[in-house]
């Protein structure tokens, strides 16, 4: 399977590297590739270096502005010409989408897979991995949308909550539509 893997390329503290690199040892022990910004600054690199120590593969997809962060070394690495033709080229490169921590950037990608599978133009799964409930406000507000009509579909239609690592890449390996 091709994890696309949505998180920030920000050096951040140890509740959030060590979950990202058991999730990317995950990745590589399973068989899996990851698909990812391409960047190999912050926890982009922990989570490539995790996943590549483990077999798997790795397929970037970097934006001209970023090129000069591109890990050398990845099985592919594409530069795109913005970031709408990145995000466009993660998703085309991938079979699942696995939203970490991360910023605006991130968010903006986690929002746009969400759209795209509430209009029914993707059904790849998606996991939110809540690494030490970072995105509990998010869950929040998502679920307020829910229950008050602004979603056209079950939030569980739209993104699978994990709490952990293993949970994530169980609730991926499980999914018939991520292959």
């Amino acid at each position: 399977m091709r994890i696309c893997v949505f998180l920030s390329a920000a050096d951040l503290d140890d509740r959030y590297t060590r979950p990202a690199r058991d999730f990317a040892k995950l990745i590589g022990k399973g068989g899996h590739s990851l698909v990812w910004g391409g960047s190999d600054t912050g926890l982009m690199k922990v989570v490539a270096d995790g996943v590549q120590e483990a077999g798997g593969k790795l397929t970037g997809v970097s934006v001209g502005f970023l090129a000069h962060k591109a890990r050398p070394g990845a099985d592919e690495m594409v530069i795109a010409a913005d970031l709408a033709e990145r995000k466009r080229l993660l998703l085309e490169k991938s079979d699942a989408v696995v939203i970490m921590v991360g910023g605006t950037g991130t968010l903006d990608e986690a929002t746009e897979i969400l759209e795209l599978k509430k209009h029914g133009h993707t059904d790849k799964p998606v996991v939110l991995l809540n690494t030490a409930g970072f995105y509990d406000g998010l869950k929040q507000q998502f679920r307020r949308m829910e229950a008050e009509g602004f979603l056209p579909r079950p939030l569980s239609e739209l993104v699978f909550f994990a709490e952990e690592p293993a949970a994530a890449l169980t609730y991926l390996e499980a999914d018939p539509s991520a292959r």
